[in-house]
């Protein structure tokens, strides 16, 4: 069983989208990207995965230059190839091929020593089923709270 460090997650994919099915994938990276993922400095806040002829890029995932990086720097914000089997990217490319279904990053993390991205196919909340994930949350909040603070005899 591999073992999964966490580099960052993006809260708000959960809340923008109902999430449909996941896929993990790998990244094309450079060797200052690897380096600065290894420190944690990674930001999945506004990117999205777009299809580009039969490959999948990552667009707009921010990782920070390496703080002991010289001229030899990544592009912050560059595009960055995801690898994925070609059956999931002919499934992928024809679920986003119809209307309402989108790529959306949701975590990325390092398995066995490799960068990967946890990818989601996404449909978009309206919303009022945003208002009412939000309250489905306060309340197993509020259940929680209550069973954690109940003496049992």
């Amino acid at each position: 069983m591999s073992e999964k460090k966490s580099i960052c997650i993006n809260k708000e994919a959960t809340h923008l989208y109902f999430i449909e099915e996941r896929f993990e994938a790998g990244l094309v990276l450079r060797g200052t990207e690897v380096k600065s993922l290894r420190e944690g400095r990674a930001n999945l806040k506004e990117s999205y995965a777009k299809v580009n002829g039969d490959e999948i890029f990552l667009v707009n995932c921010h990782i920070s230059p390496y703080s002991h990086g010289n001229q030899l720097n990544h592009d912050p914000l560059r595009s960055r190839k995801l690898l994925l089997h070609r059956r999931e990217i002919r499934k992928l490319i024809g679920k986003v091929s119809e209307k309402g279904f989108t790529l959306v990053p949701i975590s990325m993390y390092f398995s066995d020593g490799k960068a990967k991205l946890e990818l989601g196919l996404g449909k978009g909340k309206k919303l009022h089923d945003k208002r009412e994930s939000l309250k489905e949350r306060a309340a197993n909040r509020e259940m929680e709270r209550a069973f954690k603070n109940k003496q049992f005899d």
